[in-house]
């Protein structure tokens, strides 16, 4: 017994590749059938952005009386076979079997396991071709191979070697194929309506916008990203996508980070159930392994609008002043001349430069968008705009200065309906909160600050703002905005002062 080296599984792909060549001119159980021909007939497609899609095949087909045996190739080689509904005039469906162990080079000579195959030999200096007859014995981290009364490893190291197969194993397909036991009444040819799951299919939506500074608008285009990953090739097909996650799917959504407020407007889509659908206008070829783009919005002078913004903390202490983000906002309704709701994907934000280039200036993601909403979308941080926040004094005060504070009292009937057992003193505080923001650009700008962390629960179930120097507007129990106007080149400090109990 001799062994001549080891052979990696890569290599043992690749000699095994060369042997399929061979075996495809030889091979008697099973033809291959040629790559560009497809089994396949009136295909319809219906594909979730969450990598789901539906497939809709009806094919015309020579069915026999009684109990016969269909094949149906070119079927996803990632189907969910428990969802097949198949559809025939005069026709029941008794067993049905998907054939996913595909030909390829390994797979190849592991079904050769214990078969007899034939080594062709290529001396390198001669060019004299040997041919001996081998028995494959394992393909586990090498090919082992008993030749007479020898067993070898197939040698690493280049030398021109074929492994050439006597057959296409019969279990081994060049294509994913679903084959059906069928019982019909008749026999003739007739439309046989395939419908099926299969994961691989997604799409997801991209946007363009160009954002014009002088005119406050942008122009944008939607495009819509096929992506096929199921190993098949769908030729033709009617395409139809569907925005929204159906229960029981895998998410495809971004969430609605910049959400700012949700429309009530319907948009002139069609719709199933609560999804809307998204046509593609012609019949479209989504071939395997390949990522496709078609248009599906394109509109032009949508009002938009930059926004400044920055949030700060209870109490929040910058040693050091921080950009603010730079977003656009802008509406999805009608009058305001988007007009569509918008499925979920990335929007992309560009700015033409002095000589009219347009360049990239930041992008950020959408959920799934009513029409009629609000966007405000960051892009990025703001070079020349900064805000210091600091808590400029904190300081406690007493029971009688906190009463001064107090804005209405509740009394019902003159009488005390309810009391409350104190649990521990309360502590009084006055906090003044200084927001400094600087603006080294040559036009003045608006700086959005929303002051959070003002509804702390229970241990501290009560705050007032006593003064402000720019009134603010309350988001909510926990946050407050404030809209300050900021000269060009110039700085700007507003005070807030809080009293709070704890």
């Amino acid at each position: 017994m001799t062994t001549s080296g080891w052979l990696t599984a890569r290599k043992a792909a690749a000699l095994a590749g060369a042997a399929l060549i061979a075996s495809a001119v030889t091979a008697q159980a099973q033809s291959v059938p040629d790559p560009d021909e497809s089994a396949q007939g009136d295909v319809a497609l219906t594909i979730y952005n969450n990598g789901l899609g539906l497939v809709q095949d009806v094919r015309q087909l020579a069915i026999a009386q009684g109990r016969s045996r269909v094949e149906f190739p070119d079927v996803s080689a990632q189907i969910q076979p428990q969802t097949l509904s198949f559809a025939a005039a005069d026709t029941a469906i008794i067993e049905q079997n998907f054939d996913y162990d595909l030909l390829t080079p390994t797979k190849l000579m592991e079904k050769a396991i214990g078969q007899t195959v034939t080594l062709l030999r290529t001396n390198p200096a001669t060019g004299v071709e040997t041919r001996e007859r081998a028995k494959v014995l394992s393909t586990a981290g090498g090919v082992v191979l008993q030749i007479g009364d020898r067993i070898e490893v197939l040698r690493d190291d280049d030398l021109p070697v074929r492994v050439i197969f006597d057959r296409v194993p019969p279990n081994l397909r060049a294509r994913p194929t679903l084959s059906v036991n069928l019982d019909s009444t008749r026999a003739g040819t007739r439309p046989v309506a395939l419908r099926y799951l299969t994961n691989g299919l997604g799409w997801s939506a991209d946007y363009v916008a160009l954002y014009n500074e002088a005119t406050d608008t942008i122009d944008m285009q939607g495009w819509v990203t096929l992506t096929n990953n199921t190993g098949t090739t769908f030729r033709a097909a009617d395409t139809v996508l569907v925005a929204g996650n159906p229960s029981g799917s895998r998410g495809g959504g971004f969430g609605n980070r910049g959400l700012t407020r949700a429309g009530t407007e319907t948009a002139a889509r069609e719709r199933l159930g609560d999804f809307y659908l998204y046509p593609i206008t012609a019949r479209t070829t989504v071939a395997n392994a390949q990522t496709k783009q078609v248009s599906f919005l394109d509109v032009q002078s949508v009002p938009a609008r930059k926004v400044y913004a920055i949030a700060a903390g209870w109490e929040q202490n910058d040693e050091e002043p921080n950009n603010v983000t730079s977003s656009l906002a802008f509406s999805t309704s009608r009058d305001q001349g988007l007009g569509d709701a918008l499925p979920a994907g990335t929007v992309r934000f560009y700015q033409r430069d002095s000589q009219g280039t347009p360049q990239f200036i930041g992008e950020n993601a959408i959920g799934h968008t009513p029409m009629g909403s609000e966007l405000s979308l960051a892009t990025g941080e703001a070079f020349d705009i900064t805000v210091q926040t600091e808590v400029e004094k904190r300081e406690t005060i007493t029971g009688a200065e906190w009463e001064k504070s107090a804005r209405y009292r509740v009394i019902k009937d003159g009488v005390v309906t309810e009391q409350v057992e104190v649990e521990r003193p309360k502590t009084f505080y006055r906090t003044t909160m200084r927001y400094k923001i600087t603006n080294a650009k040559d036009e003045p700008v608006n700086v959005e600050i929303t002051q959070s962390g003002l509804n702390r629960n229970w241990w501290s179930n009560d705050y007032r703002i006593v003064s402000e120097d720019i009134t603010g507007e309350q988001l909510n129990a926990d946050r407050r905005k404030y809209v300050v106007p900021v000269p060009a080149n110039g700085e700007r400090v507003v005070r807030v002062t809080f009293e709070t109990r704890y």
